[in-house]
């Protein structure tokens, strides 16, 4: 095959010099999580046995999108973690590709921001790869069936990144609400709007 071919299919496929993944989305099977904590603890699931689900966050620290929602997630995990949904935050970023997202600097990060939350390092970015997330940030409320984890909602937390609008559409509460309450999540799908995912070009 000439060049010029081989040229023209990366280019007609998309090709950007990363990996490509699905996302995972409403309704779909989600994988568990085992990934360290910045005080070292191994956490999962299973830490959680009396949840009824997880508001997992994929995010970064230095992303302007995830650092505006930062009050936010501390806001939502003060507010559902005791209702069975608390919040797990996942630095989605390669260290590699971005050394501000590096293990040290997302234990500066929680002494800063005094995280209620876990802050979780997915090294080799395996969870994040996983659940297909896009962007930090990036939501996927799950739901507990049994050992099994399902995805509710996926997306934003609201639509207002910049946190100045008082009648904006909270997704999430939104979502929670109606799962608590027996009713389809009629938007369980919104695009979630944040900084590209930091990985290593492939070779």
């Amino acid at each position: 095959m000439k060049i010029s071919t081989l040229l023209c299919l990366f280019l007609c496929l998309g090709y950007t010099g990363q990996p490509q993944f699905l996302t995972l989305e409403s309704g779909d099977s989600a994988p568990g999580f085992n990934l360290r904590n910045v005080d070292g603890k191994i956490i999962s699931q299973e830490s959680y046995p009396d949840a009824k689900g997880f508001i997992l966050v994929f995010t970064a620290n230095t992303c302007p999108y995830a650092m505006a929602y930062e009050d936010r997630l501390i806001g939502l995990d003060d507010k559902f973690s005791q209702q069975g949904y608390p919040v797990i935050a996942i630095n989605a970023n390669s260290p590699e590709a971005s050394p501000a997202d590096s293990f040290e600097k997302m234990q500066e990060k929680v002494k800063t921001k005094k995280f209620s939350f876990p802050y979780l390092y997915d090294e080799g970015q395996l969870v994040t790869d996983q659940y297909g997330a896009r962007a930090t940030p990036h939501i996927f409320l799950l739901k507990r069936e049994g050992s099994e984890l399902k995805v509710m909602y996926t997306g934003a937390l609201d639509n207002d990144t910049q946190n100045v609008n008082p009648d904006k559409t909270l997704y999430v509460e939104n979502a929670i609400a109606l799962l608590e309450a027996g009713k389809e999540i009629m938007v369980n799908s919104t695009k979630a709007i944040g900084c590209t995912i930091k990985r290593l070009a492939v070779k």
